[in-house]
């Protein structure tokens, strides 16, 4: 009998209509576009406005996006998970929002937290349910709604990050594509340079830490910095290692847009050429778990089958993983 993998049939994506310029920070924060662009390489970034819309809200407009782009009955959906570090709510999970949001009435669904690397997790638990032959189709979302945990006020963190989602449907193939391999890894006492302190059971809301502004992202740049370039890096190149692939075997890298910098030394580690990295941080910025999808989504018509994609990202915790996938059509 042949193996069965799960293979990405589906892939759209979500961004929000208001675009915030580097132009806009300059009057909000002490900052110039060059000070971003030379640090960064984000140029705008799309954020979510609107009274009374959270992550929910552009995960499901991803998910429909998908369904009717690949003809997909919402009944027949039987998982949703979704990643994300900025949901609606503590519970319910944001999956059970957006599937009702979605009109999926037969799925199950969950949430999954591991900061940037949060879709790669997702893809390979949603991996493991399609292989065993327990479910035919199934939808992975990444979404963040990355604004309402950025201060403003603080230009080391608000340049960086923006809003969007974007959704994956993954089916059974006994054919030669798919999810092929996957390495990830955490390492918790990272905890201490990239969270955010407040609103959790350590530290629930109170006057004095909506005061002290500790619902924000907080991040100390350069030992993140260097801990994301070296695991990146690292867990790229051993999943090509230990499958025997080279850098010519590759068609695409698709790395976590967290940083220019950090993309640049992953693909020199893995010996691949900038022509075969996706990068849309200079427009999107760092969406979290939405920036992967969001790169598949763009380059998807140049995506041909049998294609070798890498998968690669860091997140707070910390967090890293990598995925090599054989794209399915």
């Amino acid at each position: 009998m042949s193996k069965l993998r799960a293979k990405i049939s589906g892939i759209h994506a979500w961004v929000p209509p208001y675009i915030l310029t580097n132009k806009e920070l300059e009057a909000m924060v002490e900052t110039t576009d060059e000070w971003i662009m030379s640090r960064t390489g984000i140029r705008e970034r799309h954020i979510l406005k609107g009274e009374g819309l959270g992550t929910s809200d552009m995960g499901a407009e991803a998910v429909r996006g998908l369904l009717e782009k690949t003809g997909t009955n919402p009944e027949d959906v039987e998982l949703l998970i979704c990643a994300t570090v900025t949901p609606d709510m503590t519970f319910p999970a944001t999956a059970n929002i957006i599937s009702h949001k979605a009109g999926l009435k037969n799925a199950f669904s969950f949430d999954l937290n591991a900061a940037c690397s949060g879709l790669l997790f997702a893809l390979i638990t949603a991996s493991k349910y399609v292989e065993t032959g327990m479910y035919k189709k199934v939808i992975v979302v990444g979404a963040d709604k990355m604004s309402s945990i950025t201060d403003y006020t603080a230009r080391e963190t608000c340049v960086l990050f923006g809003d969007a989602a974007g959704a994956l449907l993954l089916e059974p193939t006994t054919e030669n594509v798919g999810i092929m391999d996957s390495l990830t890894g955490t390492d918790g006492s990272g905890r201490v340079h990239l969270h955010m302190k407040a609103g959790g059971s350590l530290k629930p809301a109170s006057h004095e830490t909506v005061d002290a502004k500790e619902h924000f992202i907080y991040q100390e740049g350069q030992p993140v910095f260097k801990f994301a370039v070296t695991r990146m890096a690292d867990v790229s190149a051993e999943i090509m290692e230990r499958n025997h692939l080279t850098a010519d075997d590759i068609s695409y890298l698709v790395p976590h847009q967290a940083n220019l910098r950090i993309i640049d030394a992953t693909a020199r580690r893995m010996g691949i050429g900038k022509e075969k990295v996706m990068i849309n941080i200079d427009r999107y910025g760092n969406t979290t778990d939405a920036t992967i999808p969001l790169c598949l989504w763009e380059w998807e018509n140049k995506l041909k089958k049998g294609d070798n994609i890498i998968l690669a990202a860091f997140g707070g915790g910390f967090t890293w993983g990598s995925i090599w996938v054989k794209w399915a059509y």
